[in-house]
Order: structure tokens, then C-alpha cells, then sequence
């Protein structure tokens, strides 16, 4: 081509690629050896051009190339970036990916737990971190000019989503951000919101995914696809017709008998049919047939997204007893050496309390398990080992799909159902594209694959639904909490944070929420104005007349429900004066007439004094003239019952036997028969009587517009009017709620700052100041304890137990036995912060925050005092994980957040406390064995 050329054309072309190679992309593209997707050069050229950037782009399209951009220009321009993970794990492996390109002296990392070279140009973070440096002022953030926010979806997360916010509104204007996040359907959205607060920012959005996904269904021996055409989204006709003949078979006898002995639905059981022929019925595959079915297929490494620790463990297990075997001899001696390597600072004796043996001997069979319950180093080593093509078979829960550079050639899900913590309800579309856009691995496979197994009921249309929708909207979790209010009153004064916080994206949402009601209410507005004009009437004021009606309706309907309830009081009021032999007349109902009270049927509690309605009120069982004997309700007594005469009731009366009804109910109409009810004279409305509904009846008749002929059509359009104006105040009534609800919040929290003496107008005290230093969901709290000397004689091990309290939360489903506790002033300390606590839900309820809005102070959790307590105090793993019955990964992520929160508290905790050496000494004691080699948190 470049013979064909001309001279001119050559020369042309030659200063292009020199123009090209001169640009910061130029330079970055040849680090690379593939060429950048269209996406990530439209991104990357917006940031060399000074914009901010939001990138939405499916898993494993590769939106951190435009993140490494962002580095690339910090270092040519000899400014710094910061690279802010949601997660520890991420910024560990984010830290390693850049250590290799640019070496230990450009790269730092700052998660809390490891700090290395916090000052260098380029620094991976949680983004934790970099909202704590930005409150405090820290001089680390000389020299800014680049931010990269990788997974900031993230900020829909209703317990840490709030600091991407707060992150986002404080950065510095001169500070460019990259914003990477997953296929969300509201990125414009988004992107309206960061150019509001940060500027000019570029919204690049990408569906496309480099790997093209294939959907299957796993159904007994046959692997359908989802998509008859996976272009058109057409649901494959053989997989409706088969859900369709097999989930009519369940409610047949013989299919039922048949699960009842094969113990499982759907199982291999066999249809006898016409001329003797048999026909393998569909079942669900077992985890180790799946295992085989897509090794055979050549569709491993596979992750099988099972939503339960327990599962992942189990499904290990399962492949284990089937003596299941994915790797060679070489792969084998493979894992075991890396696998020694990673694993050589454990401690002998801990490898057996760990399960290591089981661990390694699945994993040199291929297999493994992942997921939050597991030491932080077996995690690791599992997520290395399965990106080297060492595991092909990893059983993991949902957590392993945020982030993790783990992508497998298949994906499969067990079950479109999970636990949600409260409930078992279907996974979303989000979670769908998240859990199945692990699948295909970019330069490796040419396709991925999603297989979801057969279940019985499956609705193929319903997974097709799921798997057709790939995004889902970000939702801001946003909230002011007590720290971020002193923090920023500190730094901007009352009035600009409220302004500030009106800023948020939270707010955003809300205010363009308002923008549709307010165009109904325009709307509405409109159509009043047509209504208004149709009731017109020429001989006066319609509108006055109008209201008239309106009230006399209202005030009839108050007397006829002042009435009813007057009724119904008396009625029960009567009913509880019946007794044994009183004879009645019931006024109606089915059994209406004569009647001899048996039993009053008093509810339990009527010498309490309780109120009765017609759902609770007395029940008497009585013996009709026609020898029935009935339990009543109230609904049969519309107005009071009064006794007409007394009979005894023989003691040899049995309500069971015919002959016995009989007799009484003989002697029930001989002693009663001749009482006739009386016939009740038609009461006079309480309407009659009432001067306020005379008065409007004279009005309506005297004014003008009673003449009228066209009243009544006058009166129709006036019923639409007031009836469309009260819709119209509703929606107002709404606008009012969203409008300015952060402020409002935030005006709630400052109260309840400045009753404590934590805040005086603008001024921060110093409590406040001590506030401003402790993040996390019980910052209030713990500020209070400091405050109130409650920590001042606890030893090191003791406070360990007591600030465990401020982070820990049970898992959904935990027994809720009482917890063991240490005994002593640990103890005494821990009822003490439960007492603070009582005293600020009360102060909270007072000023109107709730809890349920993801504001204030939750109740602390006892339950990882004594496991904290003995780890502190010295004891060995095995003790400590058996007492307290928690895997080892839950042991360690708990224990580093203790380990973080006692840091805060060293730091907050007034000067010449005891508390201040004691929180470090804390942290020493805790800091050793499992948790000293636990590099991830």
C-alpha cells in the first residue's frame, strides 16, 4: 500500500504518524501490543483535551486502560494520580498491576492496612482513604491532577456508597476525574450530575462487549441455548416447548409419586410410553456432572456462582467424594509449589485449624471454593492460580463479582434465586449482567458462555427478559452522617455545606424526580383552568355555591360515621352486659329471631377495660328457636340488644346432642314466643337536628346559583375541579418532600450536634474536632465514650472487646442466642455504650432521624467481644475460631476493621488519656499470626 503511494502522500502520512506519536495517546498506545477499542481512545482523547471522563462499559471491556491513561498523562505532566478502589482486594491487585509497569518508585498504595510509599506520583487507595486525607487536609494532595474512580457504581451501595460522593463534591476543581464504571441505563444521568459539580465532563458509553456472550440452558443432557438468534433475542422455540411439557407434569399423580421415591424433582426417572418405548425425563444436572458436561465441551475454567458459603464448601466436597480430577500431573506440581510459596508464613500449627490440607488437595485437582468466609490468602492464591489456568472450576458466591480480575470461559448459575438478607427474592438484571459478564476472557476466548441449570418451573421468556437487559440504574445511597457534618462545617461554615450537600447527587436524583411532577402539576394547572370555566354559571359565583355542597356533604358523612361508631359502641356495650338464660331477639343476619344466650363470649380481657370493634367485640353462643346453636359476632347486633326474659338452663343441657336442643329449644318458645320485637320507629337522623346542616340547606336555597338550570351540569364540572385541585395539592405536597431533603437532613444531624455541644453556630468545639477524627456507622457513639471516660480503665485487651461493639454486625440468620461477653470492666463498659446508645436513639427519635433512612446511630453488636477479647489477650487460633464458631475470613475482615476503628480511636482520644496508648497496645496484641499475614482485608 505504501509503494502505491505517492511521494506527497508518503510524506503526508509520515507526519501524521509523527503529529500521532507526539500526543500523550500516541506514546501510550505503543506500551500496549493490541490495539484500543473505539471507546477507550474517544475516552482517552477526552482526557488529553482536559475533560473529566465517565466511562460505562461492560465487565471486562477494559475501562482501566482509560485509568492507566490518566497515570500516564499524571507522570508526563509531573503531577500526581490517585487510582481509588471500593475494596481492599482491588487496590492490592490495581497496586501490583502498576508496580510491574512503572516500578516501586513511582507506585504507592494506601488501604488502611499497608502503607508504602504514600508520597510517590501514582497512589492506589480505597477510596475511604482518600475521603479521610481530603477532610483532613492532608499534604499528600499537593500536586493533584488526576483521579481515577474505578467501580463507582459502587456509590449505589447503601452502607459505604456515600463517600464516592463526598469524594466527588470536595476534590479540588483543578483535580480531572475518570469515572469507570459498569453499564448502568442512567449514565447520562450521571454524567449531568459531574458536569454540574466538576465540570466539563465527556460521558462514553460502551455496550459492546469485546467477548460475545452465548446464553445456554443446562437441562439434563442437553445444553439448549437461550437465543434461538442472538441478534433478535428470540427465545429458542425447544426450550419453550420443553418448559412447557415438563412443568405441566408436575401436578400429575404419577410424576408426584415418582419425585416422592426419586427424592429429588425432576429426577432420572424414566416416562413409560406408547408401544413400551421409554423417554428420559429432564432433571437438574449435580454440580459434578456440570463440571464434566462443560469440560467435555471445552468450556472450562468455569465459575459457578452458588449464592451460600456453605454451597461453595459443599460443592468442593461433592467433587472431591466423585473423585473429579481437572489438572495433569505437571499442573499438580505446579500448584503445590506456588501454592507452598504463598502460604510458607503460616504457622504449622494454624494450617490445621485453616483446613489447608482439603484446601490443597482440591486445589491440585483443579477446584476450588471462593468467597467471603475464607482466609484472605487462600482467596489470593485461588485468584492467581485461576487466572494461570491452574483451577478450572471455582464454586463462588456473588461477592467474587465485584471487581476482581477473575474471568472465566463459562459462568454458570445454579439458581435465578437468592437470599437477600430479609428474604429469597429473584436476581435482577443488574446482578444477572454482573455475575454472567465474568464469562469470556479478552485475547484468550473468542466467546463466553453463561449456563443457567434447568429448574424445575423455569420460565424461559423470564430468563430471557434477564439476560436481554443489560444495565441497571445507579441510585445514590447518599446521607449525612455526624462526621461528614462537623468535618465540613469545620471547613466551610453552616450555610455553604448545606449548599454543598445540595450538590449531591442524591439531590440531583430527587430535584429531577420533581421535574416530572412539576410538569403534571403544570398540566393540572391547565386543566382547572378548563373546569373553572365550564362551571361557570351567569346568576353568580358558582365556585361559592360549589363549596356550600361540598360542605353539607362532608358535615352528613361525619354525622352518619359519628353515628355508625356511636352504634357499634352501643352495641358491644350491650352485648358484654348478656348473660347464661337471658333470651334475645337477634335483629339480623342469617339467624335473626329468638334466641337463648348459652355463653356471652366475652374476649380475653375485658376486665382490662379493652375497647372492642366488630372484629374483636364479645362472640355470644346462643341456641336459636329453631335448635341451632351458633357462635354470633357483632356484625349480627347493628344496634343494641336488650334481654326479653330469663330461662335456666339444665345442667344435663348438652349442645352436642339433637334431643337436648330440641327439648330447651321447645321450652325457649313456650317461655318466650309471645315477645314480638318491637317494631323499631324510624330513627330521626341525627341530620334532623344538626343546626350546622340546617344552616347550610337555608344557604344552599338562598343563593343564586340554585335557580340555575344548568346547576347540576354546573355542579358536575365543579366535583371534577375540586376533585383534579386536590391531586394538584398532593403532587405539591410531594415536590415539597423531595426538594431539599439533604439540607433538611443535614439541618437534623447539626441539631443533634449542637444539643451535645459538639457544634456552636459555625464554630467546631473541641468534641467536634475529636468526632471529625472517627469514621464509620457509630462515629456519634464512640465519640461519646471517649467523652464520657467510659474506655478510661479498660486494659488493652478490654478495649479491643468494647470497640469491636462499634464495628461488627451479625450475618442475616445468625442465632440470635446472648452473646458471651468478658466479665469486669469490659463488661460493665459494654452495658455503659449500650446506655449512650439508649440516650442518643432517644435524642435522634426527638429530632427526627431514623434509622431506617440510613441516618444515625445503629444498636452496637456484642457479638465479637469474646472472640476479640481472647485474640487480644493472647490465644491461639484454634480456641478463638472454635469459641466463637466464625470461618477464618470472617475472623480477619472483623478483626482488621477492629484493628482500623481502635486506630481512629488512639488518634481521637484526648490528650493524656489512657485510652490513647492503650488503643495501640490493642492494636499490637491483635496484629500477629493469621491477621499479620492476611495481606488483603
Amino acid at each position: 500500500m505504501t509503494d502505491q503511494m505517492s511521494p506527497s502522500e508518503r510524506y503526508a502520512a509520515a507526519r501524521r504518524r509523527a503529529a500521532d506519536q507526539a500526543t500523550a495517546l500516541g506514546s501510550f498506545r505503543e506500551m500496549y501490543d493490541f490495539d484500543l477499542d473505539p471507546f477507550q481512545i474517544e475516552a482517552c482523547q477526552s482526557l488529553e483535551a482536559g475533560k473529566g471522563v465517565l466511562v460505562a462499559a461492560p465487565t471486562g471491556s477494559g475501562k482501566t486502560i482509560v485509568g492507566e491513561f490518566a497515570v500516564h498523562l499524571a507522570l508526563r505532566e509531573g503531577r500526581k494520580c490517585f487510582y481509588t478502589t471500593p475494596i481492599k482486594a482491588l487496590s492490592n491487585q490495581k497496586y501490583s498491576d502498576l508496580l510491574k509497569r512503572y516500578g516501586a518508585g513511582k507506585v504507592g498504595l494506601l488501604t488502611g492496612d499497608n502503607s508504602i510509599n504514600p508520597e510517590a506520583p501514582v497512589v492506589v487507595m480505597t477510596t475511604e482513604v482518600l475521603r479521610n486525607m481530603l477532610y483532613a487536609g492532608s499534604s499528600t494532595l499537593g500536586g493533584l491532577g488526576y483521579v481515577v474512580m474505578d467501580e463507582v457504581h459502587y456509590l449505589s451501595d447503601r452502607f459505604r456508597g456515600a463517600v464516592w460522593e463526598e469524594v466527588i463534591i470536595h476534590l479540588p476543581e483543578s483535580v480531572t476525574l475518570v469515572s469507570l464504571s459498569a453499564t448502568v441505563s442512567n449514565a447520562e444521568e450521571f454524567g449531568d450530575w459531574l458536569d454540574t459539580v466538576r465540570g466539563d465532563t465527556e460521558v462514553i458509553v460502551s455496550e459492546h462487549r469485546p467477548v460475545p456472550l452465548w446464553q445456554h440452558v443446562l437441562a439434563g443432557r442437553r445444553m439448549y441455548d437461550l437465543f434461538a438468534d442472538e441478534q433478535q433475542r428470540e427465545v429458542n422455540p425447544d426450550l419453550t416447548r420443553l418448559a412447557r411439557m415438563e412443568n405441566s407434569r408436575v401436578g400429575r399423580p404419577q410424576d408426584r409419586y415418582r419425585r416422592g421415591r426419586n427424592g429429588r424433582d425432576g429426577g432420572r426417572d424414566r416416562d413409560r410410553e406408547d408401544g413400551g418405548r421409554t423417554r428420559s425425563r429432564v432433571w437438574t444436572p449435580s454440580r459434578v456432572e456440570v463440571i464434566e458436561r462443560l469440560d467435555a465441551e471445552g468450556l472450562l475454567p468455569a465459575i459457578t456462582f452458588i449464592f451460600s458459603r456453605a454451597g461453595c464448601e459443599g460443592a468442593v466436597q461433592q467433587c472431591l467424594y466423585a473423585g473429579l480430577r481437572l489438572n495433569d500431573d505437571d499442573e499438580r506440581a505446579l500448584v503445590r509449589q506456588i501454592v507452598e510459596e504463598r502460604t510458607a508464613s503460616i504457622p504449622d500449627e494454624d494450617l490445621h485449624v485453616l483446613g489447608y490440607f482439603e484446601w490443597l488437595d482440591a486445589l491440585e485437582r483443579g477446584i476450588a471454593a471462593h468467597h467471603a468466609g475464607m482466609l484472605p490468602t487462600f482467596k489470593e492464591v485461588v485468584e492467581e492460580l485461576f487466572v494461570r489456568g491452574l483451577v478450572k472450576a471455582v464454586f463462588a458466591t456473588e461477592t467474587l463479582a465485584l471487581g476482581i480480575n477473575m474471568p472465566a470461559r463459562s459462568v454458570v448459575l445454579e439458581k435465578l434465586v437468592k437470599w437477600n438478607g430479609e428474604t429469597h427474592a429473584d436476581i435482577t438484571p443488574g446482578e444477572y449482567t454482573q455475575l454472567t459478564g465474568r464469562a469470556g476472557r479478552r485475547g484468550i476466548d473468542v466467546e463466553g458462555h453463561a449456563v443457567v441449570l434447568w429448574q424445575r418451573q423455569l420460565d424461559p421468556g423470564q430468563l430471557a427478559g434477564l439476560a436481554g437487559t443489560r444495565t441497571y440504574p445507579l441510585r445514590s445511597s447518599f446521607k449525612p452522617s455526624y462526621n461528614m457534618a462537623v468535618n465540613l462545617v469545620s471547613q466551610f461554615g453552616r450555610h455553604r455545606s448545606r449548599e454543598l450537600l445540595e450538590t449531591s447527587f442524591a439531590q440531583f436524583q430527587a430535584d429531577k424526580s420533581v421535574v416530572g411532577i412539576s410538569r403534571q402539576v403544570q398540566r393540572n394547572e391547565e386543566g382547572l383552568t378548563g373546569y373553572r370555566k365550564s362551571m361557570t354559571c351567569h346568576l353568580g359565583d358558582f365556585d361559592e355555591y360549589a363549596l356550600l355542597r361540598r360542605q353539607l356533604k362532608d358535615r352528613e358523612t361525619e354525622l352518619a360515621r359519628q353515628g355508625s361508631s356511636q352504634r357499634r359502641a352501643a352495641s358491644a356495650a350491650a352485648l358484654e352486659k348478656l348473660k347464661p338464660g337471658d333470651v334475645i331477639h337477634v335483629p339480623s343476619g342469617k339467624f335473626a329471631g329468638l334466641a337463648l344466650v348459652l355463653d356471652p363470649g366475652l374476649p380475653a380481657g375485658r376486665s382490662n377495660g379493652n375497647r372492642y370493634d366488630h372484629h374483636d367485640g364479645p362472640r355470644p353462643l346462643v341456641l336459636t328457636a329453631e335448635r341451632q346453636v351458633k357462635r354470633l359476632a357483632q356484625i349480627d347486633f347493628p344496634v343494641p340488644v336488650e334481654p326479653v326474659e330469663r330461662m335456666r338452663i339444665p345442667r344435663s343441657f348438652n349442645p352436642r346432642s339433637p334431643q337436648s336442643r330440641r327439648d330447651l329449644a321447645s321450652a325457649l318458645r313456650t317461655k318466650a314466643g309471645h315477645h314480638v320485637p318491637e317494631r323499631r320507629r324510624k330513627q330521626r337522623s341525627d341530620a334532623a337536628d344538626d343546626g350546622e346542616i340546617l344552616r347550610l340547606r337555608a344557604a344552599i336555597r338562598a343563593h343564586p346559583c340554585h335557580g340555575c338550570d344548568e346547576r347540576e351540569d354546573h355542579a358536575r364540572w365543579a366535583e371534577r375541579y375540586y376533585r383534579l385541585r386536590r391531586d394538584t395539592k398532593q403532587l405539591e405536597r410531594r415536590i415539597e418532600g423531595r426538594t431539599n431533603t439533604i439540607a433538611r437532613t443535614f439541618d437534623r444531624v447539626t441539631a443533634v450536634l449542637t444539643e451535645l455541644g459538639y457544634l456552636k453556630g459555625d464554630q467546631v468545639t473541641e468534641d467536634g474536632r475529636r468526632l471529625a477524627r472517627l469514621y464509620g456507622e457509630l462515629d456519634l457513639l464512640a465519640s461519646e465514650c471517649l467523652r464520657e471516660g467510659v474506655w478510661e480503665e479498660l486494659k488493652p485487651a478490654e478495649l479491643a472487646a468494647c470497640a469491636s461493639a462499634l464495628v461488627f454486625e451479625a450475618r442475616a440468620g445468625d442465632d440470635a442466642l446472648p452473646p458471651r461477653l468478658p466479665t469486669g470492666e469490659a463488661k460493665h463498659a459494654l452495658g455503659e455504650m449500650i446506655r449512650i446508645w439508649g440516650r442518643l436513639d432517644a435524642l435522634e427519635e426527638a429530632h427526627r432521624i431514623h434509622q431506617t433512612e440510613g441516618v444515625g446511630q445503629r444498636e452496637p453488636d456484642l457479638g465479637f467481644a469474646w472472640p476479640a477479647y481472647r485474640w487480644a489477650s493472647g490465644h491461639g487460633l484454634d480456641a478463638v475460631l472454635r469459641e466463637a464458631e466464625m470461618p477464618a475470613g470472617d475472623f480477619v475482615r472483623w478483626t482488621k476493621q477492629l484493628i482500623d476503628v481502635l486506630g481512629q480511636i488512639a488518634e481521637a482520644a484526648p490528650d493524656g488519656s489512657r485510652v490513647r496508648g492503650n488503643a495501640r497496645k490493642a492494636v499490637d496484641t491483635l496484629r500477629r499470626g493469621v491477621i499479620a499475614y492476611s495481606s488483603v482485608g
